[in-house]
């Protein structure tokens, strides 16, 4: 089926789906007052007339606004998904209603991911943003001549920015990127409040178990980490730290957190939870002493925090015991569950961060992008930190939606503050 204003025609389940897509995409928009402002102001001005943005990111509700305000500033939008398991369907019908270009269908194999990927590019952006760095890696691997053609990008996770400052690192980045995760509105909210209410929404409404009186074991105490070790707390739960930064160990402790290696904590653990961004974090050594009935759940960008070789090696019969719960039955008997495929529970197995949270990351994702046409021709190749300029014009925007006022510095606090002669 094809849209209005595309390049390239969509792809997606059923464009019946859309009055069920623009409900949602109405209670959202009602949520997020700050994405709202800006839309309304980039209806005006329309900084990003004649440009084409692709962007890479979970297709649900909440991006779907984002995706209808750079509509609104202009743009032609081209938008694939990131995770096949967080599409949903129903939004992305009403935004190819809408005339945004979307290649995303739910459950999509890994064939049609990568097929869908190069849709999005072919429709020539002048920009992207991206949500663990796929779209760049395709453009660095595959089509290197293309990326010389993009003014730059826009990247959402902490996955993401490790793989772009690797890049950076070895100088095969081939435009500026705007590190948005690293802003402050965005991991200390996003990361923090998004992802500790969001992991455990998905695993509560997909295991309807208790968590109170549970130990809960948490793999990385980064601001994601942090966010679900809080919340598991505050539902009553015991809650053991692993972690190979021994800052970050140090943190937790004081945080009053139990911090253990993996294989120390693998037999006490009911529940177990990666957050790293990294490879194989539960794996055959940690699988092997796990206590029967235990709940495996992964929070980091990619399925592969844990070792699904692993667990599929182990076990005599695999089953699907409920929607998003693979129960793994080994040889003696016990018997681990898998949610969501390994892949992020807060999205394949609920909606993701709550709306109020992802109108800052995506209003700070919004004015990057402008900033990044702004300043087309003076960044260089490289990973940038969003402008406080735009870090702080997104948290007075949150205050101001709120209602909230806060104080200024008097002319004598400033020049207070600014000299090193406090006698003045």
């Amino acid at each position: 089926m094809t849209t209005k204003d595309a390049l390239i025609s969509s792809v997606i389940k059923d464009i019946n789906l859309a009055p069920a897509g623009y409900t949602r995409l109405d209670w959202v928009s009602n949520n997020m007052p700050v994405l709202t402002a800006l839309k309304q102001e980039f209806s005006q001005s329309r900084p990003l007339q004649g440009k084409t943005i692709a962007c890479c990111l979970h297709l649900e509700a909440k991006t779907g606004y984002l995706l209808q305000t750079l509509q609104a500033a202009g743009a032609q939008v081209a938008a694939c998904a990131s995770n096949p398991l967080s599409t949903q369907d129903q939004v992305v019908a009403a935004l190819v209603n809408s005339g945004i270009a979307v290649y995303a269908i739910h459950g999509e194999n890994s064939e049609d991911y990568h097929r869908f990927l190069n849709l999005t590019l072919d429709n020539h952006p002048d920009a992207i943003i991206d949500d663990g760095a796929d779209l760049i890696s395709i453009l660095v691997k595959e089509r290197p001549q293309q990326a010389r053609q993009i003014i730059g990008g826009c990247e959402e996770t902490t996955t993401g920015i490790f793989r772009l400052r690797s890049m950076d690192k070895e100088g095969s980045l081939p435009f500026p990127l705007i590190a948005v995760n690293d802003a402050y509105m965005k991991y200390l909210f996003d990361n923090r409040y998004g992802t500790g209410q969001s992991v455990w929404d998905g695993i509560n409404r997909t295991t309807n178990l208790v968590v109170a009186g549970k130990n809960v074991v948490v793999a990385g105490y980064g601001w994601c980490g942090k966010g679900v070790s809080m919340r598991a707390l505050g539902m009553g739960a015991r809650v053991i730290i692993t972690e190979i930064d021994p800052i970050k160990a140090n943190e937790a402790v004081m945080d009053g957190f139990e911090v253990m290696t993996m294989s120390e904590a693998a037999g006490m653990g009911d529940i177990f939870i990666t957050v790293t961004g990294n490879i194989n974090v539960i794996r055959r050594e940690h699988l092997e002493l796990m206590k029967d009935n235990v709940i495996l759940a992964n929070a980091g960008h990619f399925d592969v925090e844990i070792s699904k070789g692993d667990l599929n090696s182990l076990a005599v019969n695999k089953r699907q015991v409920r929607q998003n719960i693979e129960e793994f039955l080994l040889a003696d008997g016990r018997r681990l569950y898998l949610l969501a495929q390994g892949r992020l529970v807060n999205l394949a197995a609920g909606d993701g961060h709550p709306a109020e949270v992802m109108d800052l990351s995506f209003s700070l994702q919004a004015l990057s992008l402008l900033y990044l046409f702004e300043n087309q021709g003076k960044l260089g190749p490289h990973v940038h930190e969003v402008p406080q300029a735009i870090d702080l014009r997104v948290a007075r925007l949150k205050l101001q939606a709120e209602g909230i006022n806060i104080d200024s510095l008097t002319g004598e606090q400033e020049k207070y503050l600014s000299s090193w002669d406090t006698s003045l």
